[in-house]
């Protein structure tokens, strides 16, 4: 008896030919349109411009590596069907090429409210597995190169010393740490 009655109330709302099952015409308006779900996990391809994204894979079939933590989403800004590449807008601006064949998740990441969290006391920190971290100026001269002297002293020695690790590889101002690249 209600279903009869919301049908009679709804299609006097908005004509009969959208319920009946002989009408040809397509209404957008009762359409489920499974694309545009949130939750949805499926290949870029078939997403449309303007789609708000998260948990995104860098190769296909690899699983979601980018844009996963808490309250955080990416943007589709270029049409995915039209080639093999898509131009993706990240949380932290950079627009970034993705593959069209590979997954992501509509909608935004869940827990917006991570970052406004306040620790209350410092063994808060130690529950969440975070250890403590020890400037190397507080430090002895034989736990770090910056430990020692009188007062707060950084240098050691007479001219000074550079930001370095805790090993004496310096850290500051552009010594590349990492592996060069091989050049072409």
């Amino acid at each position: 008896m209600a279903l009869h009655r919301a049908r009679a109330v709804s299609s006097a709302l908005f004509g009969k030919r959208a319920f009946s099952s002989s009408s040809t015409t397509y209404n957008p308006m009762f359409s489920l349109d499974i694309s545009s779900q949130v939750g949805s996990c499926m290949p870029i391809s078939m997403m449309r411009i303007g789609t708000i994204i998260h948990n995104i894979e860098v190769n296909p079939g690899q699983g979601g590596k980018l844009v996963r933590a808490a309250g955080t989403s990416a943007k589709i800004l270029k049409e995915p069907s039209a080639s093999k590449l898509c131009l993706i807008k990240m949380p932290s601006g950079v627009e970034k090429l993705i593959d069209t064949q590979c997954r992501a998740t509509i909608g935004v990441v869940s827990n917006s409210e991570h970052k406004d969290r306040k620790l209350r006391k410092a063994g808060h920190s130690r529950w969440l597995g975070r250890r403590p971290t020890v400037r190397g100026v507080a430090m002895n001269p034989v736990d770090h190169p910056h430990g020692g002297g009188e007062g707060k002293s950084k240098s050691s020695g007479c001219r000074g010393r550079g930001s370095v690790t805790p090993w004496g590889k310096p850290t500051k101002g552009g010594f590349k740490t990492g592996p060069l690249k091989r050049r072409k």
